[in-house]
């Protein structure tokens, strides 16, 4: 691991890009069970992860808040 950023939404932590040895590839490590379905899955580019991390976030938020009522 040559560089990590953590990917907080909404102030909840939910992950890390961890940029691979390669220093082009960037892995997710997945904290947040809302977005386990990405744990290491590799992108080369950060903003793409970033972005697909925030949607399976906010989509399972919002299906888990239609389950709710």
């Amino acid at each position: 691991m040559f560089e990590s950023r953590i990917i907080e939404i909404n102030g909840t932590f939910v992950g890390t890009i961890i940029l691979e040895e390669d220093r082009r590839t960037r892995r997710f490590y997945a904290a947040h069970e809302s977005v386990q379905s990405l744990h290491n899955k590799r992108y080369p580019d950060g903003q793409d992860l970033r972005t697909s991390v925030i949607r399976k976030f906010k989509a399972t938020f919002a299906q888990h808040n239609l389950s709710a009522v």
